[in-house]
């Protein structure tokens, strides 16, 4: 059976962004600006990847749905509050996110990074909330902190700044692309998974499935900056290589990106191939090998 992945990612867009209408305070709340900026930002388009892998996970391993719903959301504010602060002047300085001018042009830098502080935060208040058990809760906000916070995104991004206008190796290379990037969509599986109440075994192979992707996802992306359509991606292009940021196509060259990209594909389908009932892994499979030939 084909999966139209692009089809399945606008449906879980759709679910998504509905609930996150729900859970952001409304526009006119005092101070408007603030609620403003936020849903600027919150609803300015993506992949929802990240939102899409956890449902996807819940799903193959026969959870419910609703209640991932809201660890979906939550994950997806963490993103955007990083996307928020990592175009700020202080950090890669872009003036477009998603085909459109980014949170600190529009609002200005001061505002910007209150609506990033304010969904980063706004996000463990989401997952605390609602019927799921006490206990997965708690899994749920430790694993997502770690991913985000000092030892994951934030570390990643620390390190991607140290990198600029410097020569690096391999395992600082895959150090930024593992924190940085890797850490959330890692979280996005695990917490799916946990969700649905997954056997220690199955969430060890999810986690291997999604750290390769996550790797895979990135070297992609990198690939993408320096190849990839402006209007496809939504962005200017080239930026890696006018701030002298370290990624793989610079160390390794664009061949050799493409060829590690297809090698991490292949490992996470295979860890998805040892997983039982393999249909309901379909989805998770699908959206590995669109991620990786996809232009935007």
């Amino acid at each position: 059976m084909s999966i139209d992945v692009e089809q399945l990612l606008q449906t879980i867009s759709k679910q998504i962004e509905q609930a996150m209408d729900l859970y952001l305070p409304k526009e006119g709340t005092h101070p408007s600006i603030l609620y403003e900026a936020m849903r600027y930002s919150v609803f300015a388009g993506g992949k929802r990847l990240r939102p899409a892998l956890l449902l996807l996970t819940t799903k193959a391993c026969r959870g419910s749905q609703s209640d991932a719903l809201r660890a979906a959301c939550g994950l997806e504010f963490i993103h955007t509050y990083s996307l928020i602060h990592d175009d700020l002047p202080a950090m890669d300085n872009d003036d477009f996110r998603r085909g459109r001018p980014t949170n600190h042009i529009v609002f200005g830098e001061a505002n910007a990074i209150l609506a990033g502080d304010a969904l980063l935060t706004h996000a463990f208040s989401v997952i605390a909330s609602g019927d799921l058990a006490a206990e997965k809760k708690v899994r749920l906000i430790q694993e997502v902190a770690q991913a985000s916070g000092a030892l994951g995104m934030v570390a990643g991004q620390a390190a991607d700044l140290l990198a600029e206008n410097s020569v690096i190796d391999v395992d600082q290379l895959a150090f930024i692309h593992q924190h940085k990037t890797g850490d959330l969509l890692r979280a996005s599986v695990r917490m799916g998974a946990i969700v649905a109440g997954a056997t220690e075994d199955t969430l060890d192979v999810l986690t291997k499935y999604a750290e390769a992707l996550g790797l895979a996802f990135q070297i992609h992306d990198d690939i993408l900056d320096v190849v990839g359509d402006p209007v496809a991606l939504g962005k200017q292009t080239g930026m890696d290589e006018s701030l002298q940021k370290a990624t793989w196509p610079s160390v390794f060259g664009l061949e050799a990106s493409r060829q590690q990209v297809s090698k991490l594909t292949d490992f996470a389908l295979s860890c998805l191939a040892s997983l039982e009932p393999s249909e309901a892994f379909a989805e998770l499979r699908a959206l590995a090998t669109w991620l990786v030939n996809r232009n935007h």
